[in-house]
């Protein structure tokens, strides 16, 4: 196979390069060197597991009455998103997860995959019907038991009872085992009194709240007998047939936000509300009559997880819509790259495409290799989703890691969804600022994505504690001589630090190229034991220095965890990062064909490169990578790009969008047009002999 990036210094005369023209990749598949991939069955690797499910609802979608529509009011929005949910309830997408009985389909993994979709029409829309369905229902659901199912869950699916989701406080929101909503039990009158007995109390930022939501999911801290028995869930009915807020219960709209003005966003407070003892969801934790209270989970601490991790979906659906929204901005720009050109050669030549530039190519195909990444390591982390929700693999041990999957992959997607979607806005130009062409509305409307569910640093604290956890266990019981030896192993590293170091640099001096050793010396293995050794010895540095934290005065070890607490959530990043790249290896395993797969390979490579690049300063201040090394591969970074240049268009085609998912004009196929006429129009001036002749041809005389 000829090699790519090395080019003769002789003008070209092929369509690849023009004749005196800057090197450039050819500008389709169809006119590279290398084989193409197979779309259909790229697309089938991305849709993932419940892939007929996604094509259902791209499919239903494709009707205009489910769109984003600009320029809306804020009141007009709403209504609209609104009448898009009854929308949904009319083509059976409303409660594909909840039981047969309640209309629904007993599939937790293809509702959320269905969900996933409806960001391409309207993220306000994604986000309304995941507060219906997705969270003030499965609270119902995950919570409550069946009484709590039969009286309320089939009027949940039907949009029957709009509700809202009332657990953030404006006081607290990560912080949910601190809320200061009450709910105190009265024995005489089988109640529990709901109270927010300060502002900082009051529900806030919830959807449905400031119009639609007749109930709500209220969570409080519940007390009975004088005692407090943490945070629990109760419903509550907030408003009568007409709107107006029931006695006790008031509340404000949130108004304009910095995007999802499609939702209803508002505050709740309550001055000592009662309802019913049947309206604790008690699934995981009871009242009696007398007030007895008792739980099957005897923790506090475990009682209070298990309880938000039946509620983890909202995380899930992050994680996959905020994917699928970096996928159709990359979708756009590249479209927009491969048709929009921009400067000569500065020898008379066509104007160059965009994404002929290198930095161009920098720019975009890292980010595609990205979200490549993302998507398979969503629908890796939906299948247990649905392992542990359907009963499967329900475990608590299934469940933990369940929990810590989502909080490492929701932060990562909906950060990258942000960053990819502004680069690909500015390497649009000013059509790129343009609302019609989507990617300002997207930046928009996924911002809220990397705090809503959790703020991610939070998430990723958690991610660090598990790991921690994991990393102790390692050595309980070894004796002191086993943890010197880890500890020496560990300063030693694996396998680049050290003999591995040297035969790669051996093998520059056979090779007599630095960027060819590279790529033979950072292969799948040789990337995977840099992500992975970074992860264990991040989690090794973080964990020694909080050792003495275990001897220290509550305050002492506190501040000790806080100087530390940024590295820790570095590291919890590493390891969200590492199981992206595994995500993404599995799946190119399992593409058919041998191009196919040598193009996948790539991109990969380029995933992983681009993550050893990110953190090169930490490589090499440990001692893994030589600073001859660390620039060598940025320069393969280079190559890889240049590789699958001629491939950007089918691997952005492979999300399988069609024209009613993107509806942004520069991606119609108009910028080509318009290029067609440009080029038709010059041609036929120059050959009508009436072309007039440059300022610079004549000082040439």
């Amino acid at each position: 196979m000829a090699d790519a990036v090395v080019r003769t210094s002789k003008p070209s005369t092929s369509t690849r390069t023009p004749a005196g023209g800057a090197p450039t990749a050819a500008h389709s598949a169809s006119e590279a060197a290398e084989a193409r991939i197979d779309v259909a069955a790229v697309t089938d690797l991305l849709l993932g597991t419940w892939g007929d499910t996604r094509r259902a609802a791209r499919q239903m979608i494709k009707d205009p009455a489910f769109w984003r529509v600009d320029g809306l009011s804020v009141d007009e929005h709403r209504e609209r998103v609104l009448s898009q949910l009854h929308l949904l309830v009319e083509n059976g997408a409303s409660a594909r997860a909840y039981p047969a009985e309640y209309g629904g389909e007993d599939n937790n993994g293809a509702n959320i995959a269905g969900f996933e979709e409806l960001v391409l029409a309207d993220p306000s829309l994604q986000i309304k019907a995941g507060v219906q369905w997705g969270l003030f229902g499965a609270a119902i659901q995950q919570l409550g038991t069946k009484k709590h199912h039969d009286k309320w869950l089939k009027d949940v699916a039907n949009m029957a009872l709009p509700g809202a989701f009332a657990m953030t406080e404006t006081g607290h929101g990560s912080d949910v085992a601190a809320v200061g909503t009450t709910a105190t039990y009265d024995v005489d009158t089988e109640e529990f009194v709901i109270h927010t007995p300060f502002r900082g109390a009051w529900k806030d930022y919830l959807g449905n709240a400031a119009v639609h939501g007749r109930a709500a999911t209220v969570f409080a801290q519940l007390i009975t007998g004088g005692v407090n028995y943490g945070v629990h869930c109760f419903f509550m009915p907030i408003r009568d047939e007409d709107g107006a807020f029931l006695p006790g219960i008031g509340g404000e709209d949130d108004g304009v936000k910095g995007g999802l003005n499609g939702i209803d966003n508002g505050r709740l407070h309550f001055d000592q509300v009662r309802v019913p003892r049947e309206n604790l969801l008690n699934r995981y934790g009871d009242v009696a009559a007398d007030g007895t209270y008792s739980s099957a989970i005897a923790s506090p601490g475990r009682r209070f997880f298990t309880m938000l991790g039946a509620l983890v979906q909202g995380r899930i659906s992050l994680d996959g819509a905020a994917t699928t929204g970096a996928a159709l901005a990359l979708y756009i720009a590249t479209t927009y790259a491969n048709q929009r050109r921009q400067f000569d050669s500065g020898a008379g030549t066509p104007e160059v495409v965009l994404l002929d530039y290198g930095r161009h190519q920098r720019r975009l195909l890292p980010r595609l290799a990205t979200v490549y990444a993302q998507a398979f390591a969503h629908d890796e982390f939906l299948k247990k989703f649905d392992g542990v929700f359907s009963g499967r693999t329900d475990t608590p041990d299934e469940r933990e890691d369940l929990e810590t999957l989502a909080a490492a992959l929701k932060p990562l997607s909906t950060w990258n969804a942000l960053d990819t979607i502004q680069e690909c806005r500015e390497a649009c130009g000013g059509a790129g600022f343009l609302a019609e062409n989507r990617l300002v509305g997207l930046h928009q409307d996924l911002d809220v994505y990397v705090t809503f569910e959790g703020d991610n640093n939070v998430l990723l604290q958690l991610v660090g504690k598990r790991l921690l956890s994991d990393y102790a266990k390692q050595f309980k019981g070894k004796d002191a001589a086993a943890l010197a030896r880890f500890a020496v192993g560990k300063t030693a590293g694996k396998v680049f630090h050290g003999a591995g170091l040297r035969q790669l640099g051996q093998a520059v001096a056979d090779l007599g190229s630095t960027a060819r050793s590279v790529e033979l010396g950072l292969r799948e293995d040789q990337q995977h034991e840099l992500l992975a050794d970074r992860v264990q010895q991040m989690v090794a540095d973080v964990a020694m220095r909080l050792r003495p934290a275990a001897k220290l005065a509550p305050a002492e070890a506190a501040a000790v965890f806080n100087e530390n607490q940024s590295d820790l959530i570095e590291a919890a990043r590493a390891h969200a990062e590492l199981l992206q790249w595994e995500a993404f290896t599995d799946a190119i395993h399992r593409a058919g064909d041998d191009s196919t797969l040598q193009v996948l390979t790539w991109l990969r490579d380029l995933f992983g490169l681009s993550l050893i690049e990110k953190h090169l300063a930490w490589y090499l201040m440990s001692g893994r990578l030589s600073a001859q090394r660390a620039s060598a591969v940025s320069r393969y970074i280079g190559r890889l790009c240049n590789r699958l240049r001629p491939h950007a268009q089918d691997l952005v085609d492979a999300w399988g969008f069609e024209p009613e998912h993107v509806r942004a004009p520069i991606a119609s196929g108009a910028e080509q047009a318009r290029q067609d006429e440009a080029v038709a129009y010059m041609a036929a001036l120059a050959a009508s002999g009436e072309a007039p002749v440059s300022e610079k041809s004549l000082r040439k005389k």
